[in-house]
């Protein structure tokens, strides 16, 4: 694996910003970041991810922040965080002003019901594809279904389940203690 430069880590991540949708904007970092640039191995970027996912903010920029830091320190951070972010922020700012304009009109309304319904799919796809190795594993998927129905079905807050679940997960997870020989 070979390290980018902070220009590289830019122009990658302003790309992923101005294709990427909704919620499978961590599936379009992954592909670039592990399958197509080679820059992190799979689990290189599931560390990452991990990380940025307990971390307050958004998930995507946490990873590009982590990732470009890895990859070419603090330069390499600013320049995947802002990469990431200005192609959203601009896009977001016009559609804000469209939609001011227009967020009565049936075909808007119309248009925003069918964008949820694939943001839904984007993300049922990108955690299949990302946590394909804890749907298996009989430990992980315990703490997957505590951590759906407490919040899915109990509505208890994340922090809160976090909070409760982690250290379990931390204890039954731990490597074993190694014998002296």
């Amino acid at each position: 694996m070979n390290n980018p430069t902070p220009t590289a880590l830019f122009a990658a991540f302003f790309r992923i910003g101005i294709t990427s949708f909704g919620g499978g904007l961590v599936a379009y970092l992954r592909d670039e970041l592990v399958t197509h640039k080679n820059w992190l191995s799979s689990d290189e970027f599931l560390a990452a991810l991990e990380i940025g996912q307990t971390l307050p903010g958004l998930n995507s920029v946490n990873v590009a922040i982590i990732a470009g830091r890895k990859l070419a320190g603090p330069a390499g951070a600013i320049a995947a965080a802002v990469g990431l972010v200005i192609p959203g922020a601009v896009i977001l700012c016009v559609l804000g002003v469209l939609y001011a304009r227009f967020r009565n009109h049936p075909d808007v309304v119309a248009a925003l019901a069918g964008i949820a319904a694939a943001a839904v799919g984007l993300l049922l796809q990108v955690t299949l594809k990302i946590g394909a190795k804890q749907f298996v594993e009989p430990r992980a998927l315990f703490f997957i279904l505590l951590t759906f129905v407490l919040v899915g079905l109990c509505h208890v807050s994340l922090p809160v389940v976090l909070f409760l679940v982690a250290p379990m997960a931390i204890l039954l997870h731990r490597p074993p203690k190694e014998t002296a020989t």
